[in-house]
């Protein structure tokens, strides 16, 4: 057995398989259904202007051939570590750890990203300090062994959905609607849809969640192709009527100019009482899915410093906490320095880029199944594999860039360990 998939010390070889298919749904919608959908309508709106919702279709196209790939994959593998695990095994060790330095980076731009919409809704004037404090406090919380219960995490859920259905209840039966708005005008050109695909996709990224739990599910090679598309599809129904309805009430340039874009649609409907109802949703939904990523970026860590594809002090365990202290600690800073520095727009098209990367890896491990090992029709991976390329590609040039050269970092940084083996 690999490193990677080693349990820590105390833990069981075998997690116990207790998690049915409507388990696994609500997995995947608490991953899905958080505080994307209140940072990524903005950046995308402006991005795509009136081309906005064909941006979401795109989106959710090339995620349901990532989720498809994935969860075909996680049948045949099912352990924890996703296309770390699934590069590994079906392309070789250095696509399974680019696919793990992709998701690392990936979602450490993410945190950053939560930590600005928690800011950014809280105390808009304040948004970068709010951001450090809540990263701060949270990596406090992850490193005295304080994690995000099941129980919770439908907790969160259930917060989120009411306070997204009053917002497009609210919006919908407003005397602010225009349809007009929903037309498709020359301020949607064909890259920028292409963007706002990429920057959208920032909100749909949480279905690998329960790939990643393939240890813990029942009958998973039945179990995950099901709950995957039902959880996506049910996350897509959502967010297509809270993008209609920003739509109809603000416009896509009011809304692509929007610091906290569910906040400015409740006033623009009338319902100033609904304001501070969205702030907190979006707050309880921001730090939610913050912790939730601190704590498996810095797993994730930890399964790489024990491979030695990253430092092996970062593998430390404390020893009255029982959590990889190190890497939570780094983790927190790299995190703390980004939603210092950063804006929203430009962390969550890093977040993407590193994501699709991740993806594109997994789409291309599909490929190679055979029939008999549940292969899924060959469309499938292809357009998963060109829409992950494309969409990274086509992201706003500094995260292209930026993107791109974290991961050519990654890649040397994997040479250099070669050689000196």
């Amino acid at each position: 057995m690999d490193n990677a998939s080693k349990p820590a010390p105390g833990v069981p070889d075998e997690l116990q398989r207790r998690l049915g298919v409507p388990d696994a749904v609500t997995i995947g919608l608490g991953s899905m259904i958080g505080a994307g959908i209140f940072a990524s309508l903005a950046p995308a709106a402006r991005a795509a202007g009136s081309g906005l919702l064909i941006g979401l279709a795109i989106a959710a196209v090339v995620a349901y051939c990532n989720a498809t790939s994935s969860a075909r994959l996680a049948a045949l593998y099912p352990a924890s570590g996703g296309t770390y695990v699934y590069g590994r095994e079906r392309l070789g060790e250095f696509w399974g750890y680019l696919a793990g330095w992709a998701f690392v980076v990936g979602k450490t731009a993410s945190c950053a990203a939560m930590a600005l919409t928690v800011g950014s809704y809280v105390w808009p004037g304040q948004a970068h300090a709010v951001a450090v404090t809540a990263v701060v406090a949270l990596t406090v919380v992850d490193y005295v062994g304080v994690h995000k219960s099941a129980l919770l995490s439908r907790i969160i859920v259930a917060v989120v959905l009411a306070v997204l259905a009053a917002v497009v209840v609210t919006s919908l039966t407003s005397g602010a609607v225009d349809t007009a708005h929903l037309d498709i005008g020359p301020d949607a050109t064909a890259i920028g849809v292409l963007q706002a695909a990429g920057l959208l996709f920032f909100a749909f990224a949480g279905y690998a969640r329960i790939a990643t739990l393939g240890e813990e599910i029942r009958d998973p090679s039945r179990t995950i192709p099901r709950a995957i598309p039902i959880a996506l599809g049910i996350t897509l129904v959502v967010y297509a009527l809270v993008a209609v309805s920003a739509l109809l009430v603000l416009g896509p340039d009011r809304l692509g100019s929007a610091g906290a874009p569910l906040t400015e649609a409740a006033r623009a409907a009338g319902a100033d009482r609904l304001v501070p109802v969205v702030r907190v949703g979006a707050a309880v939904a921001a730090l939610g899915s913050l912790l939730a990523l601190i704590l498996g970026v810095s797993r994730t860590t930890l399964a790489m410093a024990r491979d030695h594809h990253l430092p092996h002090g970062l593998a430390a365990v404390h020893p009255r906490f029982k959590v990889p202290h190190r890497a939570e600690l780094l983790v927190g800073a790299v995190v703390a320095l980004a939603a210092a520095t950063t804006d929203p727009r430009g962390a969550i098209g890093f977040s993407s880029f590193g994501v699709l990367a991740y993806y594109a890896i997994a789409n291309a491990s599909a490929w190679t199944l055979a029939p008999a090992e549940g292969r899924p029709t060959r469309i499938v991976p292809v357009v998963g594999l060109t829409g992950c390329l494309v969409l990274a590609f086509t992201l706003p040039l500094p995260s292209v860039i930026t993107g791109a050269a974290v991961l050519v970092v990654g890649a040397a940084a994997y040479g250099t360990r070669r050689m000196r083996r």
